[in-house]
């Protein structure tokens, strides 16, 4: 298998995956930037319940939309395992 890599993505896209999997843990990852990212990779669709289904590669996840405009830590660490274990890295 392959390894994917971030180069098909645009800058915007390489930076929110770079905010991604920084450490310390970023705090202003605005979720329209993890959707648009995860349009680039994989596929999002939106539920009846208004969650959303994320597939990457064969990895799947159920996200929900934040209360506010940025991500939380527990999304951040769903979405490095996500992305990592589809072969994403910032690097």
């Amino acid at each position: 298998m392959s390894t994917p890599s971030p180069e098909h993505l645009d800058n915007h896209h390489r930076d929110t995956l770079r905010q991604i999997f920084q450490h310390p843990t970023s705090h202003n990852i605005e979720w329209r930037a993890v959707t648009s990212l995860l349009d680039a990779v994989g596929s999002v669709s939106v539920r009846h319940d208004g969650k959303f289904t994320v597939k990457v590669g064969e990895e799947q996840e159920i996200l929900e939309r934040p209360a506010g405009k940025d991500i939380d830590d527990q999304m951040v660490a769903d979405l490095r395992r996500l992305l990592g274990n589809a072969g994403y890295n910032p690097h």
